[in-house]
């Protein structure tokens, strides 16, 4: 069984990396898969653990901007940002210098993902073992990111050698990912962090929807591959208004079905199973892994009937992990 690590096993977890196992750990997004990001043998045991594929890059994770600069150029904009923005929600990638990193880190690539993550906890955890360590969402690839330690152990218990427990993340979906080494900087993830932030400090940000080919290896995690998703098939269901027609679709289905909705739509559907988005997107966009997952925990609903959000920064981020968690299916009134 893995291990449930608090902060005065830090030390034990650090040692635990240095060896190249796998610990996963808190960041105020989602939950992180840990291995020595210079430990080629132990960057494979996460490919292994989460079944992900081989061209899909890592996230780098680091203590400070300091440690970033052993491995990467920080450009004058990507100074700018780190002083502004970390630690906190936002990865940037940049270039990476010779040597220095494996490709089974980039995905091949001469550039890599860099985040510093706002808990301290894995802050010192990093410091401690005293290398960076690369970061995908520790989960099964493909299925729902976890918020919580309890999310990790459903899916790694005895895959990895332990969890560094901080309780429940706080912003629910990972962050946002910048792209400098294009011009203009360019988004390839939306989150937390959006263009009202980013361009007073850097000029003009690219938010354009960033396809990859099947045949080209994506820059970050989550460009090319399904994501976010239960067993159960999701539809989103664009406008409020309606889900009336959609409940009644989803009925004449003969399926179990579910909703995920906000508590002022659940309220008019008490004996439809569920889980509450809150009151609006940012109760949502921290909910929406949980509920997910949530509906993993009950296998006999196998449609899943969401509710969209529009016209805000952070409903972004919420609509590219719930499209992606879909498969972009939507209810068609």
């Amino acid at each position: 069984m893995s291990k449930r690590y608090h902060e005065s096993d830090i030390p034990e977890a650090a040692a635990a990396l240095k060896r190249g196992e796998l610990v996963a750990f808190p960041t105020e997004t989602v939950y992180g898969l840990g291995a020595d990001a210079t430990n080629v043998t132990a960057v494979g045991k996460v490919y292994a653990a989460k079944g992900r594929p081989s061209d899909n890059p890592l996230i780098v994770t680091v203590a400070d901007a300091d440690m970033v600069g052993q491995y990467a150029t920080i450009t004058p904009l990507a100074a700018k940002l780190m002083q502004a923005f970390w630690p906190g929600p936002l990865t940037i990638i940049l270039n990476i210098l010779p040597g220095r990193l494996s490709m089974k880190v980039t995905g091949g690539l001469q550039t890599a993902a860099f985040r510093n993550p706002d808990n301290a906890l894995t802050r010192k955890l990093i410091a401690t073992a005293g290398v960076p360590i690369v970061g995908p969402s520790a989960n099964t690839s493909g299925k729902p990111s976890p918020t919580t330690a309890d999310h990790v152990l459903h899916d790694l218990d005895g895959k990895i050698a332990g969890v560094l427990d901080d309780g429940p993340t706080q912003v629910g979906v990972e962050s946002a990912i910048i792209d400098l080494t294009v011009t203009p900087p360019a988004i390839l993830r939306p989150g937390a962090i959006g263009p009202d932030e980013l361009e007073p400090l850097i000029g003009h940000v690219d938010t354009a929807a960033h396809h990859v080919g099947q045949n080209e290896a994506p820059k970050a995690p989550g460009m090319k591959y399904k994501h976010y998703a239960p067993a159960a098939q999701v539809v989103v269901v664009d406008d409020p208004a309606q889900f009336s027609a959609a409940v009644a679709w989803a009925k004449q289905t003969g399926q179990v079905f579910g909703l995920l909705a906000t508590d002022a739509i659940l309220a008019q559907y008490p004996t439809i199973p569920s889980y509450s988005l809150g009151k609006n997107v940012q109760s949502a966009a921290h909910a929406l892994f949980a509920g997910l997952r949530w509906f993993d925990l009950h296998p006999d609903v196998t449609l899943v009937l969401a509710q969209a959000f529009s016209k805000t920064e952070l409903s972004a981020a919420y609509m590219n992990r719930l499209l992606k968690s879909a498969g972009d299916m939507h209810f068609q009134g």
